[in-house]
């Protein structure tokens, strides 16, 4: 189906291990935007001794599709490895979920990118529909307004959420945040699993 001007592609994460030196994350982002992508996160997970300095990232890119990003990325001289990964969020909640999964349990993550205070408003209205959600993640870095209403009416139906810490109105109007994005991911699983001994009540309200 073609791609409307509404329409955005999903978050690409890939995880590259580049030279250790100043110039070569400003290089890397110049590629992706060159390519006419956006870089929503970039996180170092860690630094590498060895007879060359290293340092692997984790990048989260919109606007391209991996195999564009890959290319963009291809003719960088500071980039040594790359590997295609999951958003942030995602993988923890993925990670998380497999572990549950494998005691009996059936716990599935859906993912969707989206932008724009309509589009997300509409989209969080739209999970207390959908019979088998039991928890949302909110990742961002700036909501509020009708996303905020949107927040607590979900929340009125039953269904708890849990945000990355953001400006905006939104983190007044949930039940947990949470900076790490791989953690946020992997507690909602916890809040759901039945095997899991994390209560989402007894922390609401709190931010870690």
């Amino acid at each position: 189906m073609p791609r409307t001007a509404s329409q955005r592609p999903d978050t690409v994460a890939i995880r590259l291990d580049h030279l250790d030196r100043p110039e070569a994350i400003p290089a890397i982002a110049a590629r992706v935007a060159a390519a006419g992508g956006t870089v929503r996160t970039l996180s170092t997970v860690r630094r590498m001794d060895g007879e060359t300095k290293l340092a692997e990232i984790e990048l989260e890119v919109e606007g391209l599709d991996e195999a564009s990003l890959v290319a963009a990325l291809a003719g960088e001289p500071d980039v040594r490895a790359h590997r295609l990964t999951r958003s942030l969020v995602g993988l923890g909640a993925v990670s998380e979920a497999d572990r549950h999964n494998l005691r009996g349990e059936r716990i599935s993550v859906d993912t969707i990118a989206l932008i724009g205070e309509e589009n997300i408003a509409a989209a969080v209205r739209a999970v207390a529909d959908l019979p088998r959600a039991h928890c949302l993640v909110l990742a961002g870095s700036l909501m509020g307004g009708d996303i905020s209403r949107a927040a607590d009416e979900l929340r009125e139906v039953g269904i708890p959420i849990i945000a990355l810490n953001m400006a905006g109105s939104l983190p007044e109007h949930v039940d947990l945040v949470v900076s790490d994005p791989v953690q946020a991911g992997t507690m909602a699983v916890m809040a759901i699993a039945d095997t899991a001994s994390f209560d989402l009540a007894r922390q609401r309200g709190r931010r870690y």
